[in-house]
């Protein structure tokens, strides 16, 4: 369910960064209140222990990435008073008086004082901590490191207050005259109280997350389609069920049923003991959820403080009403999207789920856009590469479930490029899938556009995005090297053999599978290809014969019940040179028909079971000989 998916991502995800934000405003070590206070931190990577001013404080471990070293951002707060502001699109910004260093979780630019710079490597979570690179940081707010052999030194003057950074900080003392705060988009709204700082949210607006200057609290605003309407009750209901899913206790509900727009809320105590106050309101063919919480408050009761901010919620928005600050980036239909650290940049429809750092972008009606950024071989040319493309194509479908169309050439952000056009279908419906081929300074830029047949103006769909792409082809070589290797180039008859010292197997897997999971010393293992999967699975508890015995009453009841499902046969043979089960069956599902096989072995009290599935649609030669080759490479070693 989509609601519990979300309250998930607020555990996991959004939820982490802010309160990684709040743990790090915590009052810093006193400090002389000279004017030329120094203060001073000691930290070294690998240690969770750092000494500021003097004083022993436990910290996440720095450690190093890309020849940096990466610190929680908690640390300029406790030894230098540091102020840190959670702002929108990820953005986090770290001040000391009026000396502000800008950051991107995810992104290697930075802006320090006011000037643009490269990063070692992105701000990033580790498990719920911000971390960011040391050396940018503290030098941007005035810091000067040494190394000695116990560690880093960073000393700092301790900065006064200036007024230039709270005009950079993203709260109401920036929105003069707004005393509301929603989405245009999503039609919500709320009341705009002073202090309220606007924090990150999701990448297609449906997040907005906020929490107070001073820390009081922390709020998320969640808004999600819904086509099937929702009484107060079913609210209600849903809310207390994702509560039980998550851990949660649950010390107050009700539902407000004659409500203008009816509601439900209850108040639960997560695993840490911090309180949250849940609503969910439907309308606007739309579920709005709101989690807030008070990491001070003690009773429930405790939250009826914020009763008027919360009652203010509402699912509508005035567009004439010039006192709402509007959170929504959406003009003309669309969003603007992108990665800066390629240079990439577009607008994609207002509704999208999106991806930028990946440059994944989704809609619901199953239409696709994404862009990729590869080296280019050094003799590479366009039409080569369109030629491979295709020799893909017709290595990954069978001759009737794909169709190449056309292709021609086309200027795309300002270069020339190549379009190619076919079609295919894995058994659940033709999709029309545009490549657009761009090779510019040793690199190679590819976008994939793709739109089921049965969804109208995927044409025009395409041509607009096109028509938004920007490509600044100087950034690619500014922030990397060599990047890696075009998939669609990959020689499908290479391989690299992996051994399992702890199960004491190996096998030999080919360089164009994915790897799912590839931890061989830890057990499970497996692998995905384009309409394929190939999966080893060890079972140190379970035997051969009540596995084998499982899986013939599993099949046996599933084929006599379930047209959708054959079992085509089921014998004895000879795999890695020990005795085996063999299980062959045909299935469908979502009109997407596959052959699966599973092979059950036993070597050493250890059950292994080798499962391979291969789509109708994708069991060309090249595919169903790298599967026969994999498994035929299997076998037990010393």
């Amino acid at each position: 369910m989509k609601h519990i998916q979300r309250k998930m991502m607020r555990k996991l995800g959004v939820g982490a960064v802010a309160l990684s934000l709040l743990l790090s405003t915590l009052p810093a070590v006193a400090a002389d209140s000279s004017d030329k206070t120094i203060l001073e931190l000691r930290l070294q990577s690998g240690s969770n222990t750092a000494i500021v001013n003097g004083q022993k404080a436990n910290i996440t471990k720095p450690y190093s990435k890309s020849g940096g070293l990466m610190v929680p951002a908690g640390v300029f707060k406790k030894a230098f008073n540091s102020k840190i502001r959670l702002a929108e699109d990820n953005v986090v910004k770290i001040s000391s008086g009026s000396r502000i260093v800008s950051l991107t979780i995810g992104s290697r630019t930075a802006w320090v004082r006011g000037h643009k710079v490269t990063l070692p490597a992105p701000p990033e979570m580790s498990s719920g901590i911000l971390m960011v690179p040391l050396r940018q940081v503290a030098e941007g707010l005035g810091g000067k490191l040494e190394k000695n052999g116990a560690g880093i030194i960073i000393r700092m003057e301790a900065q006064e207050e200036a007024g230039t950074v709270a005009e950079e900080t993203p709260n109401i003392d920036n929105d003069e005259g707004k005393t509301q705060i929603g989405n245009s988009y999503y039609e919500w709204s709320m009341n705009y109280p002073t202090g309220l700082v606007i924090g990150q949210g999701g990448g297609d607006e449906s997040i907005s997350t906020f929490m107070d200057e001073n820390s009081a609290y922390y709020m998320e605003v969640h808004a999600a389609s819904q086509p099937v309407p929702l009484n107060a009750d079913d609210l209600l209901q849903q809310l207390v069920q994702s509560a039980k899913e998550t851990g949660e206790t649950v010390v107050d509900r009700k539902s407000f049923p004659k409500a203008k727009v009816p509601y439900a809320r209850v108040i639960t105590k997560d695993a840490d003991g911090v309180l949250w106050e849940n609503r969910q309101y439907y309308d606007n063919g739309r579920l709005y959820v709101i989690y807030f919480s008070d990491a001070k408050a003690t009773n429930y009761k405790d939250l009826a403080q914020y009763a008027v901010l919360l009652n203010s919620f509402k699912t509508s928005f005035n567009t004439q009403d010039k006192s709402i600050k509007d959170l929504s980036t959406v003009v003309g239909g669309t969003r603007e999207a992108g990665n800066p650290d390629y240079g990439v940049s577009l607008s994609i429809p207002a509704g999208w789920k999106m991806d930028d750092q990946r440059m994944q972008y989704e809609s619901n009606d199953g239409s696709s856009f994404h862009m990729k950024v590869t080296s280019a071989p050094a003799d590479g040319k366009l039409e080569s590469w369109s030629q491979q493309l295709q020799k893909w194509l017709s290595d990954s479908f069978v001759s009737t479930a794909y169709e190449a169309q056309k292709t021609y050439p086309m200027k795309v952000a300002g270069v020339e490029g190549l379009v190619q056009e076919y079609r295919y279908n894995f058994g659940d419906g033709w999709v029309k899938q545009y490549n657009v081929l761009i090779q510019q300074n040793g690199y190679r830029y590819l976008a994939e556009y793709a739109v089921p047949e049965k969804v109208s103006k995927g044409n025009d769909q395409f041509n607009a995005l096109i028509s938004s792409l920007q490509i600044d082809f100087q950034t690619v070589a500014s922030n990397f090297g060599q990047l890696e290797e075009d998939d669609y180039l990959t020689d499908k008859t290479k391989t690299v053999k992996k051994t399992s010292k702890a199960y004491e197997y190996s096998v030999n897997i080919p360089r164009f599978w994915t790897a799912v999971s590839d931890q061989f010393e830890l057990g499970d293992v497996e692998y995905k290809f384009t309409g394929g999967r190939f999966s080893i699975k060890i079972d140190n508890d379970q035997s051969f014969e009540l596995t084998v015995s499982q899986l013939k009453d599993f099949y046996d009841k599933q084929g006599k019940n379930y047209k959708n499902l054959k079992v085509e046969e089921v014998k004895d043979v000879t795999f890695a040179g020990v005795p085996a089960v063999s299980f062959t069956f045909h299935r469908v599902e979502e009109g997407i028909g596959y052959t699966g096989h599973q092979i059950v072995l036993e070597h050493n009290g250890k059950t292994f079971t080798v499962t391979t599935t291969l789509n109708d649609a994708n069991n060309t030669a090249v595919q169903s000989n790298a599967l026969d080759s994999t498994l035929n490479s299997f076998m037990f070693v010393k």
